[in-house]
């Protein structure tokens, strides 16, 4: 990762995640405080939902402004090429329309993971079609993309243990979050995806779990 914070500042990165119309709760959510001869409380066994919808984010750099573009992908449709291809055209519209200045300048640059409906020749192909910079990402490793490290566990967080019905409710309740989502927060995420990139070239590569970067 480049030294210069402005080359932070220019990148943009996403990725996409399914989110369930019930996720159990973390282990600190479902605690409950008992006096020490209360009887242990009971808890039925839970299972995520099989009611789902995945959402596709684009979450902007490290100068403080935040989510450049979302989107959930119409039911029945995977994330493949030619539908993520088809992102990419709306992504640009979105940052034409809130990164202005980047996009006159053509100074901001892709960041996604290796996953293969963003490696393939298609999108490569039409990401050097408009001279769109890509931030290369290396192979397994989530602990360095924004979106899984920090994004979507801050997101996911807030919905644990809250049931949804539909698919409707699902997606109104991401998109609240989202629009609220305070600018500190990107801050946060891009200060810790310098500090990981640092402790990963040190490490010569060494994968890490969890918060040992932090």
């Amino acid at each position: 990762m480049n030294a210069d914070e402005n080359f932070l500042k220019n990148v943009i990165t996403g990725d996409e995640t399914w989110v369930y119309g019930y996720d159990v709760e973390t282990k600190a959510q479902s605690s409950q405080w008992m006096g020490k001869l209360s009887p242990r409380p009971k808890k039925a066994r839970q299972s995520r939902s099989n009611v789902k919808a995945m959402c596709i984010f684009c979450f902007f750099v490290f100068d403080w402004k935040g989510i450049v573009h979302y989107e959930f992908v119409p039911r029945g449709e995977t994330v493949n090429k030619h539908l993520y291809l088809n992102v990419l055209k709306r992504l640009r519209v979105a940052v034409r329309r809130e990164r202005p200045e980047a996009w006159t300048n053509n100074t901001w640059m892709l960041h996604h993971d290796t996953a293969p409906a963003h490696t393939s020749l298609l999108i490569r192909e039409f990401l050097t079609k408009h001279e769109t910079t890509v931030v290369p990402q290396p192979l397994y490793s989530p602990d360095l993309a924004p979106a899984d490290f920090f994004l979507f566990p801050q997101l996911k967080s807030s919905l644990k243990g809250r049931r949804f019905q539909t698919i409707e409710e699902i997606e109104d309740n991401w998109t609240r979050d989202l629009r609220a989502f305070p600018q500190n927060k990107s801050q946060d995420a891009f200060q810790n995806w310098k500090k990981r990139w640092a402790r990963c070239i040190k490490s010569g590569g060494e994968y890490f779990e969890g918060n040992k970067f932090d």
